[in-house]
């Protein structure tokens, strides 16, 4: 007894001289703190912080660092870590930070630039290309923006942003502003027709997207960091309300994702941490909300909250993390990353309707409609599996499912096109994409652009005559093919070219396009 209670006595010490010999800090300032910050509060990746990993097990934690996590860009670190650097780190993360950074009102109000107030600038654009045929082309590489013709395909102007844009910019409905969100929180507001910012907030430590109301008055700001939703006014990003997001319980939660939802005049919020989402009406006087079973609805006094911007709580039992909508608005598709089984709401009844079978956990933000054999369907890439899932949005079965090189990410077409475009975004085959006949869900060809390199989002001109495909490299391209014969007609060189967003698809909400 006496010899084993030595061992284990020099088992712990020997254990506790490794971790105190491994420089925990500098370990995560060199592997960690690029993607998410110095202070472990965000940046190209989440915020590290106890909080936002309460739904990760520690044992989780660790083999995420040691073998990566699909679909995503976190990298496998177990060839360059050993075991007891990945504990160390696991034990750092975890650990409170000494004080939590506050960002509320008075901290937004104090970031707050308005170098062109709203109606300073002229009316009329200062180019001579459509204004509804224009791209925004968000280059990561070096952290800029390209405005592109898209009848000329020639950039108009090119300017740096804030780092690390993400959620996708988000247009004024006439489309004559661009809005565009960072991880570390701000939000900044772009003029197209005279191609300057004209105003930006910060609005959080760290953001994951923003959403801009169907009429044009409001932005709201979801964040992972504080557990806020903000709302500020169009014009000159005025602050005018935080919502700290919380269940009746106070618990508190992350934002997955906010989307305007313009025929019911409100946004629509999935939350991470609460098996919750969140309907915030932004009308000046919102209708009832009737729940119930088909023709036995009740009234309810209004959404649950009183005043301006109520919020609806619709309770669900999975949580949301990633969702799409219906044409109609009137029902709510969502993912969850720890399920593979997807989510039908309806948003008129405010509860769950039906599930939805997906076996690679589906990027349903980069879900497109059409209409075939007479009926709509859904398509989305999955982000495990190497298949697009074809839904019958009738039903909500899954008719098909199109075995693809490897698992996708985004998914493009055009109401004009016949052929959706999907990329091979993760594995092997990323320098694939393929493109799929919507009369016969085949794949009908496969372009690699730039052998080895990374081919990813697609977006079509306004008409649905060109396609603009990506190549994500610091050396990439964004790359014009002619929409019906799939020839190649001009390469743009670009620095890690991401998204591309036509102004007339995104506010026109095309179904062959994310909103």
């Amino acid at each position: 007894m006496r010899h084993l209670f030595l061992c284990g006595l020099l088992l712990c010490v020997s254990i506790s001289s490794v971790l105190a010999a491994t420089n925990v800090e500098g370990l995560y300032q060199k592997h960690c703190a690029e993607c998410h910050g110095k202070e472990r509060l965000g940046g190209m990746g989440p915020a590290l912080l106890p909080g936002n990993l309460k739904r990760l097990k520690k044992s989780k934690a660790a083999t995420v660092i040691r073998k990566g996590l699909p679909a995503t860009q976190m990298p496998a670190w177990g060839k360059t870590l050993n075991d007891a650097q990945i504990e160390a780190l696991v034990d750092y993360i975890y650990t409170p930070l000494a004080s939590m950074p506050e960002w509320g009102m008075a901290q937004i109000r104090a970031s707050h630039v308005v170098p062109h107030p709203y109606q300073s600038l002229p009316d009329k654009p200062v180019f001579d290309a459509d204004p509804l045929n224009l791209f925004v082309v968000v280059e990561l590489g070096d952290h800029h923006a390209t405005i592109l013709d898209g009848d000329r395909f020639e950039p108009l102007i090119r300017f740096k942003t804030r780092l690390n844009l993400h959620g996708g910019p988000k247009y004024s409905p006439s489309g004559r502003y661009v809005y565009f969100a960072s991880r570390d929180g701000w939000v900044s507001k772009f003029d197209m027709y005279n191609l300057k910012v004209t105003a930006e907030i910060r609005a959080g430590i760290n953001t994951r997207n923003i959403a801009v109301s169907g009429d044009g008055r409001y932005v709201m700001v979801g964040n992972y960091l504080p557990h806020t939703l903000v709302l500020l006014d169009a014009r000159n990003l005025d602050p005018i309300k935080i919502f700290p997001v919380k269940n009746n319980k106070g618990k508190s939660s992350r934002v997955s994702a906010v989307y305007a939802a313009p025929p019911r005049g409100s946004f629509i919020a999935a939350l991470k941490d609460i098996p919750e989402v969140w309907e915030i009406s932004y009308l000046d006087n919102p209708e009832p909300v009737y729940t119930g079973l088909m023709h036995d609805y009740q009234l309810q006094e209004g959404f649950m909250d009183k005043g301006p911007f109520p919020i609806r709580r619709i309770k669900l039992d999975d949580y949301l993390d990633d969702f799409f909508f219906d044409p109609s608005y009137r029902h709510l598709l969502g993912s969850a990353r720890n399920s593979k089984k997807g989510q039908v709401v309806n948003l008129d009844v405010g509860r769950k309707i039906a599930e939805l079978d997906f076996s690679g956990m589906p990027h349903l933000g980069s879900g497109i409609t059409w209409i075939y054999q007479g009926r709509r369907v859904m398509a989305t890439p999955n982000l495990k599996k190497a298949e697009v899932s074809i839904i019958d949005m009738q039903n909500w079965k899954t008719i098909k499912r199109i075995k693809t090189l490897g698992p996708g990410f985004f998914m493009r077409s055009h109401e004009n096109s016949d052929y959706a475009w999907v990329d091979v975004f993760f594995g092997p085959n990323k320098e694939a994409v393929h493109v799929i006949d919507k009369k016969t869900l085949t794949i009908v060809k496969t372009l690699r652009p730039m052998p080895g390199k990374n081919a990813a989002h697609v977006e079509f001109d306004r008409y649905g005559r060109y396609v603009l495909l990506s190549v994500w490299d610091k050396d990439g391209a964004v790359i014009v093919y002619d929409a019906k014969t799939l020839k190649e007609i001009k390469r743009l060189p670009m620095n890690k070219p991401s998204g591309k967003y036509n102004v007339y698809n995104k506010t026109h909400r095309s179904e062959g396009t994310s909103h």
